[in-house]
């Protein structure tokens, strides 16, 4: 294998590592959220998916005062 084929594999190997770790992360999180909407608020998704997206719009908002990530 010549040396282009080996840094491409590294490339994705790297990349779909680092993935994978982000989304076990966001279905860990997932299931957090469930459990905390279904014991406060008797299984309620409007104020926790309200709240979650306030929520995350602040936290895209606050490093660089501007939305542009989500445009």
């Amino acid at each position: 294998m010549n040396r282009s084929k080996k840094e491409t594999l590294a490339y994705f190997g790297k990349h779909l590592y680092h993935l994978t770790g982000i989304v076990l992360v966001w279905r860990g999180v997932w299931y957090i959220l469930d459990l905390i909407d279904a014991t406060l608020f008797s299984g309620g998704h409007i104020l926790t998916a309200l709240g979650g997206i306030l929520v995350g719009l602040l936290l895209l908002y606050l490093p660089d005062g501007d939305l542009k990530e989500i445009i």
